[in-house]
């Protein structure tokens, strides 16, 4: 296992780790713990109560963070015909077809979000491999595969901040808040949106306790232990 450098070292003395915080301690001790030189994302790690095995114990959804992401998302869509005007006019950054298909197969993937419409997603599906392992795949389930008419709601949603989040195998659940730079209320903001919209899609297996441990924390900061009754407590605005 790799050991952290000093920077890391140094500010991981700020943290105790054996104390649960309330989330807005939390997000004034994650600037405290501060180093990088670039405005780092903020983190929430959510550890389930869940066994991934199951099928009725699977976490999947999406959120709409009020505050966004404060970075700009780039914008793919899959789509053909009359399709393509529309995601154009949409503000999407890339749309196409085969050209796209074949330029990601080239190594390509210069996107945050890819948006499909149903007609094409024949020849989108040998990029399984290539965008599921970066969840970037679009899929009904997660709202990214979408009738061209619905196509500027769904290309609009993604540049506010639309954030996909899905159980791994260890059932944890990974999801980005938005930058350091926020101040400590949208950060909040976005944090209440998180947890009320995770809660809300407790699955029908999950039994007791649903949320086992949540943290936050930086891109290259410690980890936080939050204290889950404030933190679950949370109501998006």
């Amino acid at each position: 296992m790799a050991k952290h450098g000093k920077k890391y070292q140094e500010a991981a003395k700020v943290v105790d780790r054996n104390r649960l915080y309330d989330p807005k301690e939390a997000i004034e001790l994650a600037r405290k713990a501060s180093y990088a030189n670039f405005d780092e994302t903020v983190e929430l790690h959510l550890h389930m109560n869940l066994d991934p095995r199951h099928a009725d114990q699977q976490v999947r959804g999406v959120v709409l963070l009020p505050h966004g992401l404060g970075k700009r998302v780039r914008v793919l869509v899959f789509t053909q015909g009359e399709a393509v005007r529309i995601a154009e006019e949409a503000g999407a950054d890339h749309v196409g077809g085969d050209d796209l298909v074949k330029r990601i197969e080239e190594g390509w993937l210069d996107f945050d979000v890819a948006i499909a419409t149903a007609d094409v997603m024949g020849k989108v599906s040998k990029l399984g491999k290539t965008l599921g392992r970066r969840g970037l795949m679009p899929n009904p389930k997660s709202g990214t595969i979408v009738p061209p008419q619905d196509l500027p709601r769904v290309i609009g949603d993604a540049r506010k901040g639309r954030v996909e989040f899905r159980m791994d195998r260890t059932a944890i659940i990974h999801l980005p808040l938005g930058k350091l730079s926020f101040d400590d209320d949208k950060l909040l903001e976005n944090l209440a949106t998180v947890v009320e919209t995770i809660m809300k899609a407790r699955p029908s297996g999950a039994k007791g306790q649903y949320i086992r441990s949540a943290s936050l924390t930086t891109s290259m900061g410690p980890g936080i232990k939050l204290d889950l009754k404030p933190t679950l407590a949370m109501r998006a605005p």
